[in-house]
């Protein structure tokens, strides 16, 4: 039994912390959301979508969101053209979730643990801004490529990024470093 106290601990961390996450993400979401008489997407995934656009305006580019009226997504809008659309599993909420658990799970020091978790979590935020700001930009100029800049270009960045924090948490302040 004590053979497979690790990776028992390291389970149970995990999955507690994901749940218990997930649950009160879940919740926010029930309480955000609405679906009755049109629809409203959470306040964080209209904060995405909305950094989305200063980001993409700042570079002189003319770019509007707007809540879609048949979905729970915002639109995004380079000039007058529908281009890309923002859901809740674009707001990287999920992704930090995954994220926050597997860094308690790999704990290390209690500090080095909640400062990273807060660093890594704003890392993977802001790196979700610029990868939808660009492949918002990419759909617009290259509309023909949406299956490959979305389903394998941009997961890549975000789940790339989230992997490289990982690493790094483990090799370099966990307490399984080497």
């Amino acid at each position: 039994m004590n053979k497979y106290k690790n990776i028992t601990v390291f389970l149970i961390k995990f999955f507690g912390t994901y749940f218990l996450l997930f649950a009160m993400y879940a919740a926010y979401l029930n309480s955000s959301q609405v679906k009755v008489n049109g629809f409203k997407s959470s306040s964080l995934t209209t904060q995405v979508a909305n950094q989305t656009v200063s980001f993409l305006n700042a570079f002189g580019y003319h770019v509007t969101s707007v809540q879609h009226d048949k979905e729970m997504s915002v639109k995004l809008l380079v000039g007058n053209t529908y281009t890309a659309r923002v859901i809740e599993g674009c707001n990287s909420m999920s992704i930090i979730i995954l994220f926050i658990a597997f860094i308690v799970a790999f704990s290390g020091p209690v500090k080095a643990t909640v400062v990273y978790v807060l660093a890594g979590s704003l890392i993977i935020y802001i790196i979700n801004i610029l990868r939808i700001a660009f492949l918002t930009m990419m759909l617009y100029k290259y509309p023909n490529q949406q299956m490959i800049l979305h389903n394998l270009v941009f997961p890549a960045i975000i789940y790339g990024t989230t992997f490289l924090l990982w690493v790094i948490w483990v090799q370099k302040f966990s307490h399984y470093k080497r």
